[in-house]
């Protein structure tokens, strides 16, 4: 399995996963014309490490802002690796914001409201 990394637009995320660490970063606006589209490989790369790889699973997302389309597939990316932890995988989830930005800060919390296995923590940090 190699390493995803897609560079970010002025409408899509970063998208830097690592094999090796078992390390995914999701930063940036996410607000792409084909959420599902530019999403796919991605969720097809989750997938694929949950079912081939044992490290655990640690995962950071700094979104500054986003669409509907990519909340839908955001909630769908957390389910897929709520469930892996409900089987007893270690996923850590990183949900980093601004801390001027309350609703980055608002769209973690309810993200967290909807996991009960993952380890999910919330990150507020300024302009330092």
């Amino acid at each position: 399995m190699q390493d995803l990394i897609i560079k970010a637009t002025k409408s899509s995320p970063a998208i830097d996963f690592r094999v090796a660490e078992g390390a995914l970063s999701i930063r940036g606006e996410s607000y792409p014309e084909h959420a599902v589209k530019f999403y796919e490989p991605v969720l097809q790369w989750i997938r694929e490490f949950l079912e081939t790889e044992t490290t655990p699973l640690h995962l950071t997302m700094d979104i500054v802002y986003f669409n509907s389309s990519s909340s839908k597939i955001l909630m769908n990316l957390l389910d897929m690796l709520e469930e892996a932890a409900a089987g007893g995988r270690q996923v850590q989830v990183v949900w980093r914001y601004h801390e001027e930005n309350e609703i980055a800060q608002e769209c973690g919390e309810e993200f967290k409201e909807e996991t009960q296995f993952l380890r999910f923590e919330l990150q507020s940090y300024g302009d330092a």
